[in-house]
């Protein structure tokens, strides 16, 4: 299941114009992992923005909905993904649970938070995908809450092969509103980055690890 085309480029030229991605190949930015990256998305500022908030939380709800139907509970992936999935849960009017990158260690030691049945049928959302490490991590603690998991909605995947490996390997299913390949194609039409820039930024994605 794809979404429109036209909403997804919108959505990338957006993200761009708000400055949640930035690309900066000559002084690269570094990840949590210690991957050195061109490119950088950053989407928790999407929420100052109320037009783009709104229209990324009704595509999710539309593009969910088409591919999933309505589940019994959404599920945020802290912390980016919770915000969004609040905003979706509320137009569906379901409960909402968010995931804790490990559990509390302190009180309850939850690591799901919120109320979950079991056998309820879960939609997780999020709001990047790299690698879908920490992203999965989380389809795992709800299934060990018993919680049957219908599948993953972000907004922005960097398309990596390991995270294709990965989803198929946790047999999550994973779709998105944007991505990488529409993000250059805006990027360039933009005047962002040149041809010679957009050929750097693909030896990255192919083997980032390495890149540098």
């Amino acid at each position: 299941m794809k979404l429109d085309k036209k909403i997804s480029a919108k959505i990338a030229s957006s993200l761009l114009e708000i400055k949640a991605v930035k690309l900066n190949i000559s002084n690269p930015f570094t990840w949590a992992s210690g991957i050195k990256s061109p490119i950088y998305c950053d989407n928790r500022r999407i929420l100052s923005f109320p037009g783009l908030r709104k229209l990324i939380a009704e595509s999710m709800v539309n593009l969910s909905g088409q591919q999933y139907g309505l589940p019994d509970c959404i599920a945020g992936v802290a912390t980016g993904g919770i915000p969004h999935g609040v905003l979706v849960a509320d137009i569906l009017q379901l409960p909402f649970v968010y995931v804790r990158a490990g559990s509390k260690e302190h009180g309850l030691g939850n690591r799901v938070e919120g109320v979950v049945k079991p056998g309820w049928k879960v939609l997780v959302v999020e709001d990047l995908i790299s690698t879908g490490q920490s992203s999965l991590s989380a389809v795992e603690s709800l299934r060990q809450n018993n919680c049957e998991v219908i599948g993953m909605i972000a907004i922005f995947t960097y398309g990596f092969k390991i995270a294709e490996v990965n989803f198929k390997k946790t047999d999550c299913e994973l779709i998105t509103l944007t991505g990488y390949n529409t993000l250059i194609d805006a990027a360039s039409r933009q005047g962002y980055i040149n041809s010679n820039e957009i050929d750097i930024l693909e030896k990255w994605r192919k083997d980032p690890q390495s890149w540098r």
